[in-house]
């Protein structure tokens, strides 16, 4: 048996146009804006949240009770979360980021803070943005996670 592809022409059908290099259009120069993309999304009536809120801080206390599985702190106290807005509808948006992008729980962990987020009393829609800029280092760290860490 032969690997060779036979491809048989069909009365009538054109074969499809080949690319060419000189078809190609040169890409315009232009800045890039990483924040841009998840800001854009995000719905206009999201405040920045109440801090002291009941809402808010059963989000606070949600984050806190999901721990990274390679570290004995949680992700909040990691400093993994950027902000949490609410709004009155019950919306709710998190902005997180993961220590790297190569972290093993890239694809479970926005999902499950969606989970646990969504379960909170009073919130209704849940979203979970997951952003690379500014990268996470240890200097976000509490100094609670530090101290557990043996970093203080």
């Amino acid at each position: 048996m032969s690997d060779r592809i036979v491809v048989e022409e069909v009365e009538g059908v054109a074969p499809p146009p080949r690319a060419r290099v000189e078809d190609a259009v040169e890409p315009q120069e232009r800045k890039r804006d990483y924040l841009a993309g998840f800001l854009a999304q995000k719905p206009a009536e999201l405040s920045a949240g109440e801090p002291g809120g009941e809402t808010y801080e059963a989000i606070i206390a949600a984050l806190r009770e999901i721990y990274d599985p390679e570290i004995p702190v949680n992700i909040y106290e990691l400093g993994l979360i950027y902000g949490v807005e609410v709004a009155a509808d019950g919306h709710a948006a998190v902005t997180m980021t993961l220590t790297t992008p190569h972290c093993p729980v890239a694809e479970s962990m926005p999902a499950e803070v969606e989970l646990r987020v969504g379960a909170v009393p009073g919130v209704g829609t849940v979203d979970v943005n997951l952003v690379w800029d500014p990268p996470w280092d240890p200097s976000k760290m509490s100094d609670e996670a530090k101290l557990e860490l043996g970093m203080l």
